[in-house]
């Protein structure tokens, strides 16, 4: 694959970002991307290294839609761009957005990560669709005749639409709806446009549009109109409505103002930066303000990128877990995902981290939050004697993961069964649930999760349904 010796001859190349300074005045992109013959030479770094664990090889994900990395990373080096995009887009729906927002577990897997080397896959993908898109190479698909199926999506997440365009293209008559008034679920209102500028999901909607999917907006499943309304109006039901229920701190304190989740800032500030108007809602802002972030993982990340960017007075971000290694352990972790010390774009744009703390209590004055009291834990999450702190604190923002999807409404009038976490029970080979006529896909099955694991179980839903609709498919798994 590629060059025979080019993981020997030429060094890895990643992009590169805005300085800091300049990107942290708006809520663009600021990745800089790399030239054409450079991410040719990138490309030719990957090795015909005999077992592509880049890939699904045994259970092991480096990619969970099993991109056939190897493949177009060889077209990209012999400048077949265009068969590039049509290999990348025979495994995922939506490359561009995990091109931008996905941690990329294949860089991680490849074999020349052995020696912190990995080919710049995600660099290589994202510059694959951009290309495609910049030279008309996306086009609607519309089938040649209907299969005369109607199909309801609930939830337009990356499983949603996912799910959504592989059923339209075999010619099934699909209806996405969802509760806000865009199309995206938390890709276009939980992650930032500085990661993702909402334009890459509405280009989609539009092919998807053209391919025949029908988007309800506005359309609140469960509180608006009866999940069971829908089903019984319908050859199949997919409900992909993520895992919405944030998981809280039950402190002295909790009930001050200034303490938000997450998911009640971030959405507020891409709702902004789309010109959506959020009515009746608080306005949550850092501007001017000392804020404090719970929880040490993206959507943490995301909390303070927006924060600096909105005029924070400072940021610190606290992590229950203790700071993990600065290096993995090759021999150990590798092909898999690796626990180590990972700083993102916008930790490094000025944020305080802290670990091993454990917050206390909020105290308040006149009902605002003004300091949090925090003490350090061991490695078995006992407090260690006199390592009691106080934060300045104005806005805490908990980002501390999600627990499950939102039982009121839907799940709980629909009847279908959950597993012990409280998820949507289904197997990952039919994705049904116990319920006539509906199947399950994304976050609201396995759990929080990555944007690339969502599009694979909408991917494979939608394989199990047209399959059970239609006694065979074509869609690939």
């Amino acid at each position: 694959m590629g060059k025979v010796t080019g993981f020997m001859e030429i060094d890895r190349q990643e992009r590169k970002y805005l300085p800091a300074a300049d990107r942290i005045r708006n809520f663009n992109e600021f990745v800089i991307q790399l030239p054409e013959q450079t991410l040719r030479d990138q490309a030719s770094r990957c090795m015909d290294c005999g077992i592509p664990f880049c890939h699904d090889v045994k259970g092991l994900k480096g990619c969970p839609v099993n991109n056939q990395i190897p493949d177009w990373n060889d077209l990209v080096y012999r400048g077949k761009w265009e068969q590039a995009a049509k290999d990348l887009h025979s495994t995922n729906n939506f490359p561009e957005f995990t091109g931008r927002v996905c941690p990329a577990p294949c860089e991680a897997s490849c074999t020349l990560n052995i020696t912190d080397s990995p080919v710049t896959i995600k660099s290589i993908e994202c510059a694959i669709v951009d290309k495609a898109w910049e030279n008309g190479w996306v086009v609607a698909q519309v089938p040649n005749k209907k299969t005369g199926k109607k199909i309801a999506i609930i939830g337009s997440g990356p499983a949603g639409m996912a799910a959504a365009q592989q059923l339209a293209r075999v010619g099934h008559d699909v209806h996405l709806y969802e509760k806000n008034n865009k199309a995206g679920g938390l890709l276009r209102y939980g992650i930032p446009d500085f990661k993702m500028e909402k334009t890459h999901i509405d280009r989609r909607v539009e092919q998807m549009s053209q391919e025949g999917v029908v988007f309800h907006t506005g359309i609140n499943v469960g509180k608006d109109i009866s999940v069971l309304e829908i089903r019984d109006s319908h050859d199949a039901v997919i409900m992909s409505g993520g895992a919405e229920k944030p998981r809280d701190l039950p402190i002295e304190g909790r009930d001050l103002l200034g303490v938000h989740y997450a998911m009640e800032f971030l959405p507020q500030q891409n709702r902004r930066v789309g010109k959506e108007i959020s009515e009746g809602a608080e306005d949550i802002l850092a501007s001017g303000k000392h804020v404090v972030v719970i929880g040490g993982g993206d959507t943490g990340s995301d909390c303070i990128g927006t924060s600096i960017r909105q005029g924070a007075l400072s940021v610190t971000q606290l992590e229950i877990m203790p700071a993990p290694p600065e290096r993995e352990q090759k021999l150990v972790t590798w092909p898999n995902w690796p626990l180590k010390m990972r700083t993102s774009s916008s930790q490094e744009e000025g944020a305080e981290r802290e670990f091993s703390v454990m917050t206390k209590h909020f105290e308040g004055i006149d009902g605002q939050v003004k300091k949090l009291h925090c003490l350090k834990v061991d490695e078995k999450f006992q407090p260690i004697k006199d390592s009691e702190f106080v934060l300045k604190c104005d806005l805490v923002l908990l980002a501390m993961g999600f627990v499950s999807p939102v039982e009121p409404g839907m799940i709980e009038s629909s009847g279908v069964q959950l597993d012990e976490r409280k998820n949507v029970n289904a197997d990952t080979t039919n994705y049904k649930t116990n319920q006539e006529k509906i199947w399950v896909a994304g976050d609201m099955r396995r759990g929080q999760s990555l944007v690339v694991w969502a599009i694979r179980e909408g991917r494979q839903c939608a394989q199990a349904v047209d399959k059970a609709l239609m006694g065979s498919t074509v869609l690939p798994r």
